[in-house]
C-alpha cells in the first residue's frame, strides 16, 4: 500500500512539474526561449529533463532561456545528492551501504615493508633532483582517499580520457571474453547476402550508433558533455570495466538519469570511444545549424557528417580515411545498392553518385590544396544529387517526413541488429543489462530512420537473443527467445500495410542448392530452425543432462516452424509435414545416432570380454530404451503423445536389422544361440511393453502390427527340436549297441543289473541333462524339452 502511494505521489509530482514548466515557458515570464538542436517546438522537448531551478533563475533575471543549458544543468545536478544551503555541517552522504560493509577490521594493518632499491635500476644519488609533480598531484587527494584504496569511482562521460580506439577496445575485449568460455557460432549465419562495398561489423556498429544519436537529437536530448573536469588516464577505464559485478558500488545509472545516462550506457555497450562520440555529437549539432524546422532524424547523416567533420579532428590520417570510407560506403549501400524507394527515372543520378563517391576517395591521394578543393566540390555536387535521392517519397510518406537512406532492406536490419546487441551486459555476455527495458524503448526512436516495424523488431530481437544463447549457452536467454517468438504476429494478425511491406522484403542468397529467394522471416528464422533441427536430431548426445534446455529448444523449433509455414515457399515444401511428423523425425534421427554409438562401444567390449556382440548389443539397447522412455519421452510426448512408441519401434527395427542375419544362419543349437536368443527375446518383450503402455485409445495395435517380430520362440523351438531328435537318434544307437553287447550277468548279488545300464544312463545324462540345464538357466521362460 505504501509503495502504491509513493508511486502515485511521484506521478503527481512529475505531472505538476510539467504543468509548471509548460506554463512558465508558454507565458510572458521569459522573453525568449531557444530550442535545443533538433527540436522544433516544446512538444519535441522532454520537460522531465529540464532543470526547474535554471528556468526560474532565467525568469527572475528576465534573460534569454536556452533549453539545452537547462537540460545540461538538470543532468549535472543529478550527479550529486540534493543539498540544502542552511543544513548542518555534520550531515554527510554515503555512496555505499554501511549495513553490508560489515564491522571494521579489529586487527592492526600489516607493517609497511621497507623498499630496497632494485639491482636492475641505478641508485639515485642525493644530488639528483626528484620530480615533485607526482607529490603535488597526491596532495590534492582528499583525506578520505588513499593510494591503495580499492574504492571504485563511477565512470562518466567526462571521466574518460581520450584514447586511441583500437588499442583500448582490444584491451576491453580481452577482459570481456576472458570471463566466459564462448561457443563457436560460425555456422549460425543470417540468410542475407553480403554487401557490395564489403562493409564489416565494425562499420555497421559505428553507423548504428550515429543513427541512435540522431534519433536522440530529434527529441532534444543530444548534448555534448563538458570537459571541465580533470580527466584521468585510460587505465581507470580498464579498471572500472574490470570490476566485479558483486561489488556493492553504485552504478553509473544510479548517478545519472534520463536520456544522457542511457546514451552513455549505449556508448559503452556498443564499444564506441569517447572521442568518436563527441566528434559525432558535434557534427550532428553543426549539421542542424540553419535548418530551422527540420528534425535531426530526417537528415542524411553520412553526408552531413562528411561536410561537418574535418580531418583535423582525427588523431591520424589513417583513422580519418577509414572513417570517410565508411561514410561513403554507407551512402552507396543506402542510396544505390539497397534503396528503400525504387529509382524509376533517377537511374542516371545513381551512376553520377557512384562517380562522385569515387572522386572523393581519390582526392586523398592528391596534394593537400588540390585534395581539399576537389573534396569540397565533390561534396557540394554530392549534396545536390544525394538529397533528392534520399527524399524521394515512399508510399504513405508526407513531404520531408522521412529521409530514405538507411531504411532499405537488408541494410536496415543489419544496422538494427547492431543496436540490439547492446542489451547484453558488457561484463557478462550471458546476461542482459539492467537497463534492457530502457534501451529497447530508446531503440524505438530509430524505427523512423531504419523503417522498422513491430514484426521486424520482434524477429530481429529473437535472432539476436538466439545467437547470443548459442554463443554463451545461457539457458535464461533461450527463454527470452521463446517470449520474443511468441510476440511475432502471425499473418492474419498483421495489418494490410505491414503485410505488403514484409512481402516486398526479399533477398537472393546462395544456398546449398544454388541461389534462392528468401523472404525476411525466412532469412532470420531458417538459421534458427536448422540449428534446432540439428540439435534435436541427436538429443541423446546434445542434451545428456540439460533437459530444461531441450524442452526450450523444442518450443523454439515448433514456434519457428509455425511462422515459417506461413511463408509461401516454405509452405509448399513442408505442406505434407505436420508437427507430429517433425517430432518423429527428431526421434528417428537421434535414436539412429545413439544406436550407432552403441554399436561402436559393443564391438570394443566384445573384443575385451569375448562375449557375443549381439547379446551385448541387446543389453545396451535395452538400457537406451529405458533411458529414452524415462528422460526424453516426457518432453517429446507433449508434442506427440505416441513418441515413446515411435522410439521403441525404431529401436526394434534397428536391432532386428543386426539380428536377422544371425537368425537366418542359425541351424544348430550352440553356445552363441543360447547367449543371443534370451537377450533378444527379453529386449523385444520390453519394447512391446513400452508400446502398449505409452499408446492410448488402442493405437498400440497399429504400432505392433508394423513390427517385424524376431520370433525367437519359433526359431529356438525348431533348433531345440532338431537338436533333441539328433540326440535321441544317437542315444538309441548307443542303447541298441549296449544291449547287443550285454552279457546279462549281474554285477553282484546286491546289484541285480548288468554293467552296461550304468553306461546308458551316463550317456543320457551327458547329452540331455547338462545342455537342458544351461538353456533353462540362460533363457528362463523358454523351457526346452
Amino acid at each position: 500500500m505504501e509503495e502504491e502511494n509513493s508511486i502515485e505521489l511521484l506521478q503527481r509530482f512529475r505531472r505538476d512539474r510539467r504543468i509548471l514548466l509548460n506554463f512558465i515557458l508558454s507565458g510572458s515570464l521569459i522573453k525568449k526561449v531557444v530550442m535545443p538542436p533538433g527540436a522544433v517546438s516544446l512538444e519535441d522537448v522532454d520537460l522531465d529533463q529540464v532543470s526547474v531551478d535554471y528556468v526560474l533563475n532565467c525568469a527572475r533575471k528576465g534573460g534569454l532561456l536556452e533549453l539545452s543549458e537547462a537540460i545540461r544543468d538538470y543532468h549535472d545536478s543529478t550527479l550529486f545528492p540534493h543539498m540544502s544551503n542552511a543544513g548542518s555541517t555534520d550531515e554527510f552522504f554515503l555512496a555505499t551501504n554501511p549495513e553490508q560493509s560489515g564491522l571494521p577490521p579489529r586487527r592492526l594493518p600489516p607493517p609497511v615493508p621497507i623498499s630496497t632499491p632494485s639491482p636492475i635500476l641505478p641508485t639515485l644519488s642525493t644530488s639528483e633532483s626528484i620530480d615533485t609533480e607526482p607529490f603535488e598531484e597526491l596532495s590534492s587527494l582528499s583525506k578520505s582517499q588513499s593510494l591503495s584504496s580499492t574504492q571504485q569511482q563511477e565512470l562518466t562521460v567526462d571521466d574518460i580520457e581520450d584514447f586511441d580506439d583500437d588499442d583500448d577496445l582490444d584491451e576491453v575485449d580481452s577482459r570481456r571474453y576472458s570471463r566466459r568460455v564462448l561457443n563457436d557460432a560460425a555456422d549460425l549465419v543470417l540468410g542475407l547476402p553480403s554487401f557490395a562495398t564489403a562493409i564489416g561489423d565494425d562499420d555497421l556498429r559505428e553507423t548504428a550508433y550515429e543513427i541512435l544519436l540522431a534519433a536522440a537529437g530529434a527529441s532534444g536530448g543530444l548534448i555534448v558533455p563538458s570537459k571541465d573536469k580533470k580527466k584521468e588516464k585510460k587505465s581507470r577505464l580498464m579498471r572500472k570495466l574490470g570490476r566485479s559485478k558483486s561489488e556493492n558500488v553504485m552504478t553509473q545509472s544510479q548517478h545519472l538519469s534520463g536520456l544522457v545516462s542511457l546514451l552513455e550506457t549505449m556508448r559503452v555497450q556498443m564499444e564506441i570511444s569517447e572521442a568518436m562520440d563527441v566528434r559525432t555529437r558535434l557534427g550532428l549539432l553543426n549539421a542542424m545549424v540553419g535548418k530551422v524546422g527540420k528534425r535531426m532524424d530526417t537528415i542524411l547523416i553520412p553526408l552531413e557528417l562528411l561536410c561537418c567533420i574535418s580531418r583535423t579532428e582525427f588523431s591520424d590520417k589513417k583513422s580519418y580515411f577509414k572513417w570517410q570510407k565508411r561514410q561513403l560506403n554507407m551512402l552507396e549501400e543506402g542510396l544505390i545498392n539497397h534503396p528503400a524507394v525504387g529509382f524509376g527515372e533517377s537511374g542516371r543520378k545513381a551512376n553520377e553518385l557512384r562517380v562522385l563517391l569515387a572522386k572523393i576517395e581519390e582526392s586523398e591521394s592528391f596534394p593537400p590544396p588540390a585534395a581539399e578543393m576537389q573534396r569540397t566540390e565533390c561534396l557540394k555536387s554530392l549534396r545536390e544529387i544525394a538529397l533528392p535521392l534520399a527524399e524521394r517519397p515512399a508510399q504513405g510518406d508526407l513531404t520531408g517526413e522521412v529521409c530514405h537512406w538507411a531504411d532499405g532492406y537488408h541494410l536496415n536490419v543489419k544496422l538494427y541488429e547492431k543496436l540490439l546487441l547492446s542489451v547484453f551486459d558488457v561484463l557478462d555476455e550471458g546476461k542482459l543489462t539492467e537497463e534492457v527495458e530502457e534501451i529497447l524503448e530508446l531503440l524505438k526512436s530509430t524505427w523512423r530512420i531504419l523503417g522498422i516495424t513491430e514484426t521486424i523488431h520482434y524477429t530481429c530481437y529473437a535472432w539476436v537473443l538466439f545467437r547470443q544463447f548459442v554463443i554463451t549457452g545461457e539457458q535464461r536467454i533461450l527463454q527470452y527467445v521463446i517470449e520474443q517468438l511468441k510476440k511475432i504476429p502471425l499473418k492474419e494478425q498483421r495489418g494490410p500495410q505491414e503485410r505488403m511491406h514484409l512481402k516486398s522484403l526479399h533477398s537472393r542468397v546462395e544456398m546449398e542448392k544454388g541461389f534462392q529467394e528468401l523472404t525476411f522471416l525466412q532469412s532470420f528464422l531458417l538459421p534458427i530452425s536448422k540449428w534446432a533441427d540439428k540439435q534435436l536430431g541427436d538429443y541423446h548426445l546434445k542434451y545428456a543432462e540439460g533437459l530444461v534446455m531441450m524442452e526450450n529448444t523444442v518450443a523454439v523449433a515448433m514456434l519457428v516452424r509455425r511462422l515459417l509455414l506461413e511463408e509461401p515457399e516454405t509452405a509448399m515444401e513442408s505442406a505434407t509435414i505436420s508437427d507430429k511428423e517433425q517430432i518423429e523425425f527428431y526421434v528417428t534421427s537421434s535414436i539412429k545416432n545413439a544406436f550407432t554409438r552403441i554399436i561402436q562401444d559393443v564391438e570394443a567390449i566384445s573384443q575385451a570380454t569375448n562375449e557375443h556382440p549381439l547379446a551385448l548389443l541387446a543389453e545396451h539397447t535395452k538400457k537406451l530404451l529405458q533411458r529414452d522412455n524415462t528422460i526424453y519421452m516426457p518432453i517429446l510426448s507433449q508434442r506427440h503423445q505416441n513418441a515413446a512408441a515411435v522410439s521403441a519401434s525404431i529401436l526394434h527395427k534397428l536391432y532386428g536389422i543386426k539380428l536377422r542375419p544371425f537368425l537366418d544362419n542359425a541351424e544348430h543349437l550352440t553356445e552363441d544361440t543360447i547367449a543371443v536368443f534370451p537377450a533378444a527375446d527379453s529386449l523385444e518383450h520390453d519394447i512391446m511393453q513400452v508400446i502398449v503402455s505409452s499408446c492410448a485409445d488402442g493405437t498400440s495395435d497399429a504400432y505392433c502390427r508394423k513390427l517385424n517380430l524376431f520370433k525367437i520362440e519359433t526359431v529356438s523351438g525348431t533348433l531345440v527340436l532338431r537338436w533333441v531328435n539328433s540326440q535321441l537318434a544317437r542315444i538309441l544307437n548307443w542303447v541298441d549297441r549296449a544291449i547287443q553287447q550285454e552279457r546279462w550277468v549281474p554285477v553282484s548279488p546286491q546289484q541285480r543289473h548288468g554293467s552296461s545300464i550304468v553306461e546308458v544312463y551316463r550317456i543320457v545324462e551327458e547329452q540331455y541333462g547338462r545342455r537342458v540345464a544351461i538353456i533353462c538357466q540362460q533363457q528362463g521362460k523358454l523351457f526346452l524339452y
